[in-house]
């Protein structure tokens, strides 16, 4: 049975149990209003008042820079946009101000010497070590066992001491153990071929932790890399780069916005971050999803008297700095202020325009996340399956705001459409799309504007997680066991 009819009988228990003092719902009447407000918000959070409210976050972005990295003006004015709307639906907004570890970018240079002089467009890791001022130029190597690099025994056979070394940035480990192999073997610096489809296509990457950086280090489109990679196979090439930075400390703040109702001891969290890299208007990474979690704020303002547990709202900065924003949140939260966050729900870059109807899966890469994540998985891809809509798995990674709940200690969940993830044709079977793409082509670039959000899926998610912050604000039982 579709999910409308199953609509129709939880509003028909639900106008009894409304009519009932809440302390005096049991159990079972309170699962029957869980449903009844998990449908209505899934009704009230419609696409086209989610899009007004993305429309409103890309224009002030353009208008302000460009892009909502954080700190920047179009941070402050995408923050003030959000602040404005709550505070006119009744809600009190804290700005929680912290400081974290960023680093400042002076250079980024690099051309070919020779056998033909040319510009490359490299982008520099951040916190990489800086190369001289005057820059460095040396001849290009490019591993002959694994174009990976993660192993000194994919240089066997070579002598590339004082060489810049080209590998491939995926397969095999992250970039700094790759920078690490290539100083153990005595290189002078390492590019990274990006290997996207698109061959202009560029990304930036970060030494974690910044304190494993021993060479320079940046990342090269595959168009460039593959070229550069054929003259090396064609004899002698040499290339200066010119890549400098240094660490620095910038000031931002988060949003936190909380239901006026609701048993603070149970709060459920919602968040999404609203920075964006200072290369996009980010608004699939992730104005998109910063609009559905004002939306659904908005909405569930109108059911604050039947809340049982509170609802905090939050804005996250920095996600794209090493997801310092939530961080800083779950580092300051007390004891029992942690042991009070019944869930997080997590949303991520929601309208990806090549998208997987990705739901978090309960696990991380390494087991199972806290207690209850499973559970909210299956509340979750139960919606979808009542809408008759098919989803995949997606382990609670280190790639965005949930990881430091997790870590935590506190059950977590939500949904993302996908990034640099290349959709497989299994995939295309089941959410359609392009296979051997991008989830999102325009992912940390600058086309990533208003066009790029696909409005199905954007609707979809949407809908999705405001019903379920309509469920697990009148009950969380099933994840926490707290009635």
């Amino acid at each position: 049975m579709r999910r409308t009819a199953l609509r129709k009988a939880v509003s028909l228990l639900a106008v009894a149990v409304l009519a009932l003092p809440i302390g005096a719902v049991g159990a079972a009447n309170a699962s029957g209003r869980a449903g009844w407000l998990a449908d209505r918000m899934s009704e009230k959070v419609t696409g086209d008042a989610v899009a007004r409210h993305l429309r409103a976050l890309t224009t002030l972005t353009a208008a302000n820079g460009g892009h909502r990295d954080s700190a920047s003006p179009g941070y402050t004015a995408a923050a003030d946009y959000l602040t404005t709307s709550l505070q006119r639906a009744g809600y009190v907004v804290q700005r929680q101000e912290f400081s974290f570890r960023d680093y400042t970018i002076h250079s980024e240079r690099a051309d070919v010497v020779s056998p033909q002089a040319r510009v490359l467009h490299p982008q520099i890791a951040r916190f990489t070590v800086s190369t001289p001022a005057e820059g460095l130029t040396a001849e290009v190597a490019v591993p002959g066992v694994k174009d990976t690099g993660c192993d000194p025994e994919d240089y066997a056979g070579q002598d590339v001491r004082g060489k810049i070394v080209l590998v491939r940035v995926e397969g095999g480990c992250f970039i700094t153990q790759k920078q690490l192999t290539a100083a153990a073997v005595g290189a002078s610096a390492m590019l990274m071929n990006v290997n996207s489809p698109n061959p202009d296509l560029n990304l930036r990457y970060r030494m974690v932790p910044p304190e494993d950086a021993r060479v320079p280090v940046a990342t090269l489109p595959r168009g460039e890399a593959e070229q550069l990679m054929a003259d090396v196979a064609a004899g002698p090439t040499s290339v200066r780069i010119d890549l400098r930075g240094e660490e620095s400390t910038t000031r931002t703040f988060n949003l936190l916005a909380d239901t006026p109702t609701g048993r603070a001891d149970n709060t459920v969290v919602m968040g999404a971050h609203l920075d964006s890299v200072d290369t996009t208007p980010g608004a699939n990474d992730n104005a998109a999803a910063s609009a559905a979690v004002l939306e659904t704020a908005l909405r569930l303002k109108q059911y604050t008297p039947l809340l049982r547990n509170k609802v905090r709202f939050a804005w996250w900065a920095a996600e794209e700095k090493g997801l310092s924003g939530s961080q800083f949140y779950v580092d300051s939260l007390t004891a029992e202020q942690r042991a009070h966050t019944a869930l997080y729900l997590n949303l991520e870059m929601i309208g990806s325009p090549n998208f997987a109807r990705q739901v978090y899966s309960g696990q991380t890469p390494t087991g199972p996340a806290p207690a209850g994540s499973e559970r909210i998985s299956q509340l979750v891809k139960g919606y979808f399956a009542g809408e008759e809509l098919p989803t995949a798995d997606l382990v609670l990674d280190g790639r965005s705001d949930h990881t430091a709940f997790v870590n935590g200690g506190i059950a977590s969940g939500g949904v993302n459409g996908g990034s640099d993830r290349l959709k497989p044709a299994e995939w295309v079977d089941l959410f359609g799309g392009v296979e051997g793409q991008m989830l999102d082509p325009c992912y940390h670039q600058l086309c990533d504007g208003y066009g790029n959000v696909n409005q199905t899926i954007f609707e979809q998610f949407s809908r999705s997680m405001a019903w379920a912050v309509g469920r697990f604000a009148i009950d969380t039982s099933d994840v926490n066991g707290v009635r």
